[in-house]
């Protein structure tokens, strides 16, 4: 399907690597004129090449702190103008909820809910201007199914989920769209990375862990970032214009509910 993206600018936060990175892949690959952005210049600049070799597209490393002001212009100038934003951040550590003390809160919530908002309020009304935007918003599959330890995290985006939740209605007559993608378990470095720590706090190899976190899963695996970026660039399509303000599950079917 040609998505209808072809020479449209998008800026994807956080997207060296992981699902970050699947989404500027795939839009790279529908025609957008990407800019890319991480905190590791390095690991960027690498990953932009990657994207490049694959996709044959313009990519624009910025490096940076997304949640920093002087971040956030810089991925703003690099473009004439801004058609797509994909919101992306890492999220807090795992913590036990007594231990999130109001310097851990307050980071958690300008990562994960200022910062976002902030980016929205610097391209919104050129898109409205344009008649035509597409805001994609990762959370997480835990804004639906809350995880002990990830409080800080589900709290924040889903303040997040709220937040924008009245501005989408506000633009959805001018051809501008938000919406959210709540990834479950996704084959990531970060994936990996809780794995390899729960494998050597129970004293056990970590494939053992990865067979039993996948056995959870109705499908039986984690997911691909490649399909989570597929669904990243269908929500920025043109044909996506009358999908706003919905908050799409991708998590092999591990939530239980309808809703």
């Amino acid at each position: 399907m040609d998505l209808g993206l072809e020479g449209r600018y998008a800026i994807v936060c956080a997207s060296s690597a992981g699902l970050g990175k699947a989404c500027a892949i795939e839009l790279a690959r529908a025609g957008c004129i990407v800019v890319i952005n991480g905190r590791d210049a390095g690991k960027l600049e690498a990953s932009a090449a990657d994207i490049r070799a694959e996709t044959g597209a313009t990519i624009i490393p910025i490096a940076g702190d997304i949640s920093l002001a002087e971040t956030q212009d810089a991925l703003i100038k690099a473009v004439p103008q801004v058609d797509i934003l994909v919101n992306n951040n890492g999220g807090p550590p795992f913590r036990d909820y007594r231990e999130v003390d109001r310097k851990a809160m307050l980071e958690g919530v300008t990562s994960n809910m200022v910062t976002p908002i902030e980016m929205v309020q610097r391209v919104i009304a050129g898109m409205v201007e344009r008649r035509f935007g597409r805001i994609v918003n990762i959370t997480s599959g835990s804004v639906k199914m809350p995880l002990s330890g990830l409080d800080l995290s589900s709290g924040a985006r889903l303040g997040l989920t709220g937040f924008l939740a009245g501005v989408a209605r506000s633009v959805a007559h001018a051809n501008v769209t938000i919406n959210f993608l709540l990834p479950g378990s996704f084959d990531t470095d970060r994936q990996v990375s809780g794995l390899t720590r729960k494998a050597e706090q129970q004293g056990v190899d970590m494939s053992i862990v990865r067979t039993q976190s996948e056995a959870t899963i109705p499908a039986k695996r984690f997911g691909k970032p490649e399909e989570f970026g597929a669904a990243c660039a269908f929500l920025c399509s043109a044909q996506a214009g009358f999908i706003t303000g919905q908050s799409l599950l991708i998590d092999g079917g591990a939530f239980p509910g309808v809703l």
